[in-house]
């Protein structure tokens, strides 16, 4: 049993993840509102340090790190939250001995918002670069750098960050994509994942053994959420502007658009609703 941290238990995510880690784990809840889980709960800001004062009486083990500003803020707010939020977050924590660190960043990091974005790579890898112009995505991207930073002053801890999909409630899925116009967000909208299975992937993360470094995952369904093939869907999106070879494959017509091998491997990790067609 650990003492786990979970910031933003107000959340759609964190309530969830909270509620359900606490079966294991000695949970202490952070958020601004009270996540009515009976469990310990620090009223506050994650990027305040009078307010993380309230948790220098409690061990911490492993944070999971969810509280942010999502998709659409002002570039402002991304970089006042995401950003140097975070670096406070990590910092105090960091000095008081935890060295485990699970971060909740996204899969917008590349810079799907736009509809001008084009991957350099498909499927997308884990690590692909920023491509972003809206501020979002930047914001997620120098958190990361942030965990980085941190990890060269401190070769100790332990980083994994979760470039998340689009998720939604189990019981509330969107309905399957099919081809026609490229919109904002085109990819968040064919990158879905229901609640349940992001718990599971932040408590795999939260609960893997110890390995100092700085990881990033794409942390998605194995299977686009489309009803048609995918290279179909690309193909009216982005014309002849990408490699959509992969996705015409025998086998990978659905695939996801991300690359989602490495947490499948590291973290045992794949995701258990998938598509029906």
């Amino acid at each position: 049993m650990s003492f786990v941290l979970i910031t933003g238990t107000s959340g759609f995510i964190g309530k969830a993840l909270a509620a359900s880690m606490a079966k294991d784990h000695d949970v202490v809840c952070m958020s601004r509102k009270d996540p009515g889980l009976g469990l310990a709960w620090v009223r506050g800001e994650f990027g305040s340090f009078e307010d993380l004062q309230r948790l220098k009486d409690r061990k911490i083990d492993v944070v999971v790190h969810l509280a942010a500003v999502t998709g659409g803020c002002l570039e402002r707010d991304g970089i006042l939250v995401n950003v140097e939020s975070t670096r406070c977050l990590m910092r105090c924590l960091m000095d008081r001995g935890c060295k485990k660190f699970v971060m909740a960043s996204s899969i917008a990091v590349v810079g799907m918002q736009s509809k001008k974005f084009r991957p350099l790579q498909l499927p997308i890898p884990d690590e692909h670069p920023c491509l972003d112009q809206d501020g979002y995505g930047l914001s997620k991207y120098l958190m990361e750098e942030v965990t980085r930073y941190y990890c060269r002053q401190n070769e100790a801890i332990d980083v994994i960050n979760l470039r998340l999909a689009s998720i939604c409630g189990d019981n509330n899925l969107t309905p399957l994509s099919k081809v026609g116009p490229l919109n904002e967000w085109g990819l968040g909208g064919i990158t879905i994942m229901a609640l349940n299975d992001a718990v599971r992937a932040f408590t795999l993360a939260a609960e893997a053994p110890y390995k100092p470094g700085v990881r990033i995952m794409n942390a998605t369904g194995p299977k686009a959420w489309v009803a048609d093939p995918i290279a179909e869907i690309l193909k009216n999106w982005w014309g002849n502007d990408v490699d959509l070879s992969y996705f015409k494959q025998p086998g990978h017509e659905f695939d996801s658009v991300y690359d989602v091998s490495r947490i499948k491997k590291e973290l045992g990790f794949t995701a258990a609703v998938l598509p029906r067609r």
